[in-house]
């Protein structure tokens, strides 16, 4: 029987990588009710209920982790590299009106409205496991829309080969994007298969809700056989690209952090094994499953590859 207590992890799995390198350098039909559950988001990011959900494809049998667990155990730098930091700027980011810019190699590009930007899309809920490259892990009901049929609305060309994203940059809201740690805003990329792999998500809620600021609010991707990072928040600009986008943690730390980022237990991180992970919430470490355990639906993209190389 698993214990539910505080998980045991071991410092050199959660030191933030800002602090491990600033150390170093220092020393060196669903549409009208989801816009009625979305609009009535208030300015801020406080959780609201979310209506007109229903239960999408990808539902994983495992436990979920708690609420608690899921919005007070995070990444998110902007808000400080502690995992405790984000939460207590719950309800401090304003989140409307937000608009998300959409360009590059597409037909039409446009700026829309968030809650336009989803509309016409059905919410779904969806029970994903959400694997941290730190050898943590989760499992959260994400509720949101597929990603792909959003990006078909502006038409990529057939130069376009990858998708580019960037979060916010207010540093009057997000306090840790004045720490020069990083070269912010945070950005993000995919490649355009995976961005529009049935699997990928345009997250707007989690746990029935609207997204919280430490989540992500008013909106995020969740991609959930790669590792957290790549899963983006707050975004406010999505760029279609010819070439493969420069990323924040892949510039910052290229031996660390590859592009692909696919949940892969035999490919280490230089700090610490990847081979197992500790779900939040639980005593006992678990094996890391190839592609997060979504392998059965991923794996073709990857055919001819080398994963250790291409990680």
């Amino acid at each position: 029987m698993l214990i539910a207590r505080a998980p045991d992890i071991r410092p050199s799995e959660i030191t933030p990588a800002a602090h491990y390198f600033s150390r170093r350098r220092l020393l060196a039909g669903t549409g009208a009710m989801l816009a009625a559950g979305l609009l009535a988001a208030p300015d801020h990011a406080r959780a609201e209920p979310l209506t007109g959900l229903v239960k999408g494809q990808y539902v994983v049998d495992d436990k979920p982790t708690s609420l608690d667990d899921v919005t007070h155990y995070n990444n998110f730098y902007e808000f400080g590299t502690d995992k405790s930091d984000p939460a207590g700027y719950e309800g401090k980011l304003k989140t409307r009106p937000w608009t998300v810019t959409v360009g590059g190699e597409c037909a039409k590009p446009a700026t829309v409205d968030v809650d336009d930007l989803i509309r016409p899309n059905r919410l779904e809920e969806r029970v994903y496991r959400h694997r941290c490259v730190e050898a943590w892990s989760m499992v959260i009901p994400w509720d949101g829309v597929p990603l792909g049929p959003v990006l078909q609305r502006f038409e990529p060309t057939s130069k376009a080969r990858f998708v580019a994203f960037q979060t916010l940059m207010d540093p009057m809201q997000m306090p840790g994007e004045r720490l020069h740690f990083f070269d912010w805003p945070y950005t993000e990329g995919l490649r355009l298969d995976e961005a529009m792999h049935p699997l990928t998500l345009l997250a707007v809620g989690l746990y029935g809700e609207t997204l919280r600021t430490q989540n992500g609010a008013p909106l995020r991707v969740v991609v959930p056989w790669k590792y957290g990072f790549k899963s983006i928040k707050s975004i406010v600009a999505v760029r279609f690209v010819e070439n493969q986008p420069k990323t924040l943690w892949n510039s910052f730390a290229p031996n660390e952090y590859g592009f692909y980022s696919n949940v892969n237990p035999t490919v280490d991180h230089p700090r610490w094994s990847q081979a197992e992970e500790r779900r939040i919430g639980e005593f006992l470490r678990r094996p890391t499953l190839m592609f997060n355990g979504y392998g059965e639906q991923v794996a073709s993209l990857y055919a001819g590859m080398d994963l250790k190389k291409d990680f």
